[in-house]
């Protein structure tokens, strides 16, 4: 095996620094040539961290996206996504000359497929790009290399790769194909690409051991061992069981509002029971995981599948419910300020976001009623209808806030800020006191 450089986490600087050093990669016997080079392709928010995290343990990293400007701004060394420490990993692999960008795969010993695997109609997965990486790789594959799959994607997803490679390439050897999903949270991917336990799934034995060895080199968290199916509804089942219990949260949180009950009393109270753990509710699911992987995982056994689409039934109510209740004060001549844009706090994760669903169709419902506030964004996102101000000049207007997103500048902002407003709190981040007019206390 290749000699690896592994440089310490510590000299990164960052969040990222206080992970410490990586202990020893971990083997289970010899893998031949399979940790000198690795082409990853798709540089999103989870091939780049990814790509820049392995060039920081040594290994030569070949970046693979079809986006020109993607590929020029990260060889200029600037991210084109908002995660903590990517930059910097990025910058310093650019400078050892570890990482290098391709529109074309060149060869590797490991080819990493993080492709986006959207919705189509009817809630079917679409394994377009899937299938064009793997096409796309095909001709630079050798006999016994690694091809894993990372996309979230349907059982079965593995399986179909392989028999299109070797449709592909007939006069090759033993071409090893595994499915690795990642567990990441975005505003943390670096910490938990290391920090987290990962599941590895090969087609064959050999697959599963060569997939297990990869992932050692640089995954803290333990490496367990499968078979590419078992894999594939692994990944699908977390963001599934994720999705049902947010569900819960959010049918009631309606059912307190129609007794004009604290909802966020009533979870926190029961979750006091020693064997209950309520989970927020909120505006909706967004992200491409939460809020589009249960749709795989009920497509392959549309049949057998009850509880996924209710739960896909009370996130539409939910954002229905908001956008309602928005729309209700719009109609009536109030301004409504959409506080976050983002499917979650402190990113700029637009992707499935409930936020920027009930913004954009309530601007579209009320020209000139609605003004949104995204710190994390410089321009409005498109289909949006409404001006971007910043939180200052927004507070500046009378009008109602609907919190969307939990940004902590949000949270933070002091009792006078909000005084004498309405408020719609979608989130749960404005639980205290408010001082009001002192024309109310009269």
């Amino acid at each position: 095996m290749a000699r690896l450089r592994i440089m310490s986490v510590s000299s990164f600087g960052g969040s990222f620094a206080r992970l410490g050093p990586m202990r020893k990669p971990r083997f289970h016997g010899k893998l031949p040539g399979m940790t000198t080079s690795v082409t990853v392709l798709g540089l999103g928010y989870v091939g780049l961290p990814t790509a820049a995290l392995l060039a920081s343990r040594g290994l030569r990293v070949h970046g693979v996206d079809t986006s020109a400007a993607v590929r020029a701004t990260l060889a200029a060394g600037r991210s084109h996504i908002a995660e903590a420490d990517v930059e910097a990993l990025l910058e310093r692999a650019l400078r050892a000359g570890l990482f290098t960008l391709h529109a074309e795969p060149p060869p590797a010993d490991v080819f990493v497929i993080a492709v986006p695997t959207p919705l189509g109609p009817g809630h079917a997965p679409m394994l377009g790009h899937v299938l064009d990486a793997a096409r796309a790789l095909a001709p630079a594959l050798r006999s016994g290399d690694l091809v894993l799959l990372e996309s979230t994607s349907p059982i079965g997803t593995t399986a179909r790769i392989a028999e299109l490679l070797r449709g592909l390439r007939p006069e090759l050897g033993e071409v090893h194909v595994a499915y690795g999903p990642e567990r990441v949270l975005p505003g943390r991917i670096l910490a938990e690409l290391v920090e987290n336990d990962r599941v590895a799934g090969g087609l064959t034995p050999e697959a599963t051991r060569r997939a297990v060895a990869f992932y050692r080199l640089f995954v803290r968290g333990e490496v367990h061992a499968t078979d590419a199916a078992t894999a594939e509804m692994v990944k699908l089942s977390e963001n599934a069981f994720r999705d049902v219990n947010i569900a819960f949260a959010n049918e009631l949180s309606l059912i307190a509002g129609r007794h004009e009950l604290d909802v966020w009393r009533v979870i926190e109270l029961a979750n006091r029971h020693p064997r209950v753990n309520i989970l927020k509710p909120g505006p909706g699911v967004g992200g491409h995981c939460i809020a589009v992987d249960p749709w795989f995982l009920a497509h392959g056994a549309p049949e057998a599948a009850r509880l996924i689409p209710a739960a896909r039934a009370v996130d539409a109510a939910k954002r229905a419910a908001v956008l309602e209740q928005a729309s209700a004060l719009c109609a009536a001549g109030e301004r409504v300020i959409c506080l976050g844009l983002a499917f979650k706090g402190d990113v700029d994760d637009l992707r499935e976001s409930p936020a920027l669903a009930i913004a954009a169709a309530l601007a579209q419902r009320h020209p000139g009623l609605v003004v949104a506030v995204e710190p994390h964004l410089d321009a409005p996102p498109a289909g949006l209808e409404a001006p971007l101000l910043s939180l200052d000049a927004a507070l500046e207007l009378p009008g109602t806030l609907l919190v969307l997103t939990d940004h902590r500048v949000f949270a933070r902002l002091p009792p006078a800020a909000l005084a004498g407003r309405r408020i719609i709190d979608t989130r749960g981040i404005f639980r205290r006191p408010i001082v009001p007019h002192r024309e109310e206390n009269a």
